[in-house]
């Protein structure tokens, strides 16, 4: 981290005039030097690629700038901020909750997401419903966190509450803790809690103490021309809408939290999934559509139950019909692996046949709805967007209409006629949370370093 320094100091030191801007050092070096951690929420390193939302954001900023993206991890967030304030990093995106005392050591782009503080409790054990009830608790927080303030705060009303604060811990370590038991009670902000509670579904908010705060990228102070970059790009992508689609594909699976679900799920994923997890990464490498996109397909089919068979005749992991069987070569449909690489091969049609202008993940999702309802009555779905004004190329325009095709005065309307619309859509949302928590838990690397070139643009001087 210190070579940062030392490369930016020749850059001073070689200059005859007013030494650079951050902006301006960032576009000579030809890099964006971001900090942030390691969560669902900031960034990690799958089996194949980067995901996160500070990730996601950071990496179109990158982009705008045409300079390459650098990643550095920290442990925690006590070493966020002073990273940035010292100027070994140019940003720290790590879902930062702007408070006045971190503004008097950094400054702060433009909000883009809003948290509140839940403290979280174990399922089964007393719910508190004040500060007052965690006093004799076993509570665990963020070292240097605003969790620590406000305990501090209420320790002048609450002499007996005591706390530790974990210099090392991430938010997930808290919440898993509370999960298994090993302490009480726990505070995080509200939107890590939602990306984290379906892998850890004992773990149980109780109510919210203070105020929300804004989220937003630090960076260091009197760094004006960056501040002002910044706030262009995320005006860019607000007005696009592709803010919303980032914290929508992260934040989607937080909702409809099903307890009975999520335990269901997580105790799937450790008896049922290794027996054929080799079966789904075959079926990637024949198709090339990720194994844990059909790995989620086939949970919502059979609950990866190769011995499941529906009412009406569909039976296997992937649940096939008999004419769909035929069709792609799979001739017993309870083997395992016959059927998991007959279900690829049938989902790759299915997707062939959505336009290739669509990006992803919206040409996948589609695909899902068609092999759900059908094509045609999807073509009927996107034909009923486009006549409300929608945009029949975004899954959440479309599955916004998808129900109509229950209503005669739409149907009606469209060539293939009634089809229950509403049952593609609890499809498509159940597969989109268990693909995201495949995600995070089938194979995440926690990597403290990671470089994304970036394709170069004319950048901004």
């Amino acid at each position: 981290m210190r070579g940062l320094v030392v490369v930016l100091l020749g850059v001073l030191l070689g200059s005859c005039s007013t030494p650079p801007t951050v902006l301006e050092q960032i576009l000579r070096l030809g890099e964006l030097r971001v900090v942030t951690t390691n969560s669902p929420a900031t960034f990690y390193y799958g089996s194949e690629e980067a995901r996160g939302i500070e990730y996601e954001l950071a990496l179109g900023f990158a982009e705008k700038l045409g300079v390459d993206l650098e990643i550095v991890t920290e442990n925690g967030l006590g070493d966020l901020l002073p990273s940035v304030a010292s100027h070994d990093a140019h940003i720290a995106a790590a879902a930062v909750m702007v408070t006045d005392e971190r503004e008097r050591l950094v400054s702060f782009g433009p909000p883009y997401h809003r948290a509140a503080q839940l403290v979280i409790y174990r399922r089964g054990a007393h719910r508190p419903q004040t500060i007052a009830d965690l006093v004799g608790g076993r509570i665990e927080v963020l070292a240097g966190s605003v969790h620590a303030a406000m305990l501090e705060a209420a320790r002048a009303e609450h002499p007996k509450l005591l706390w530790r604060e974990d210099p090392r811990a991430s938010i997930e370590d808290l919440i898993r803790r509370v999960h298994e038991g090993v302490i009480d009670y726990t505070i995080v902000p509200s939107n890590a809690y939602g990306l984290l509670r379906h892998s850890y579904p004992e773990a149980r908010a109780a109510f919210r103490v203070g105020g929300t705060y804004d989220i937003a990228w630090a960076l260091p102070k009197g760094a004006d021309r960056l501040r002002e970059q910044i706030a262009a790009y995320f005006a860019e992508i607000e007005a696009t809408g592709e803010l919303d689609r980032i914290l929508d594909r992260y934040y989607f699976a937080s909702r409809g939290f099903d307890y009975v679900g999520s335990r269901a799920f997580l105790r799937h994923m450790e008896q049922r999934l290794p027996k054929y997890r080799q079966y789904f990464e075959e079926a990637e490498r024949a198709t090339g559509i990720d194994w844990r996109v059909l790995a989620a397909i086939g949970y919502q089919e059979s609950h990866w139950n190769p011995q499941a068979v529906s009412p009406t005749g569909v039976r296997g992991i992937m649940m096939l019909t008999e004419q769909t069987a035929a069709m792609v070569g799979v001739d017993d449909r309870s083997d395992p692996r016959e059927s998991i690489l007959g279900g690829a091969r049938y989902f790759k049609r299915v997707l062939a046949k959505i336009p290739e202008r669509i990006p992803e993940p919206d040409r996948t999702w589609l695909a899902m709805a068609a092999y759900n309802i059908g094509f045609g009555h999807l073509e009927d779905a996107r034909i009923l967007t486009e006549m409300q004004g929608g945009d029949p190329d975004r899954w959440d325009h479309v599955r916004e209409r998808l129900p109509l095709l229950t209503r005669k005065e739409w149907y009606s309307r469209v060539k293939r006629g009634y089809a229950r619309g509403n049952v593609p859509v609890v499809y498509v949302d159940n597969i989109r949370r268990y693909h995201e928590m495949l995600m995070w838990l089938a194979d995440r690397q926690m990597v403290s370093e990671y470089r994304e070139p970036a394709a170069r643009s004319s950048g901004t001087g």
